[in-house]
């Protein structure tokens, strides 16, 4: 049996792999899916203006501890491909699997901000501009969304080299948005790579909505 922990991407909470987490348990395995501080429906905004990317790893971390998990699959979506590469880095040898689903890979010293291109970054600043601590969510999509906290996209992460380390690393690369997808050269980067593994998916960004039996099926190593 599996752990896998699911940690969502901006302004998103555990509900974005509502359709995946019941066929990963129907499998038989153990699954987390986290709200990451900040975006939770009770959070108010002193909470929201001081989370950040550090903020986030704990979160997960916190996850790890209260149910004594010593052997996880993180998978991180978009965003969240920062905060599973900054606490797998922490996890003290904890994870065995991560997969960044159309999700960044930083190095060390990147930020969301550094490693997106321009049209997040600058969605990212229109988003803020209200409140200069929040970014709220493009037009569309789920109501369900809520305002990001800004302190996450960019601060920068320090990574020590551990993450290298954990046995399983794969990246997938969603090509249904090949307009505005920020991932393109970092497939190539890592298909290059031979420590990782690289799928694609025939999506759009959303994949566990559009595809949940496909990425399922690609968690689950099917």
């Amino acid at each position: 049996m599996a752990t896998f922990v699911l940690v969502p991407g901006a302004w998103k909470g555990s509900w974005s792999y509502e359709a995946v987490v019941p066929l990963l348990e129907r499998a038989g395995h153990a699954v987390h899916a986290l709200t990451l501080t900040g975006l939770r429906p009770d959070d108010d905004n002193a909470t929201a203006a001081t989370a950040n990317l550090d903020t986030h790893a704990n979160d997960v971390l916190r996850v790890l501890d209260r149910a004594h998990i010593t052997s996880a699959t993180l998978v991180g979506h978009s965003y969240a491909g920062m905060v599973i590469s900054a606490a797998a880095d922490r996890a003290d040898g904890r994870i065995s699997r991560l997969v960044h689903l159309d999700a960044y890979v930083p190095r060390d010293g990147e930020s969301c901000w550094s490693s997106t291109n321009q049209h997040f970054r600058e969605v990212f600043a229109a988003g803020a501009a209200a409140t200069g601590y929040a970014v709220s969510p493009p037009d569309g999509g789920d109501p369900r969304r809520r305002p990001h906290p800004l302190a996450s996209f960019l601060q920068t992460i320090r990574l020590t080299g551990r993450v290298a380390q954990v046995p399983r690393r794969e990246f997938v690369y969603c090509s249904g948005w090949e307009d505005r997808t920020p991932f393109a050269e970092l497939r190539t980067r890592l298909q290059a790579d031979p420590e990782w593994r690289v799928h694609n998916l025939p999506t759009g960004h959303d994949a566990m909505h559009e595809a949940p039996e496909a990425v399922a099926a690609l968690l689950l190593g099917e």
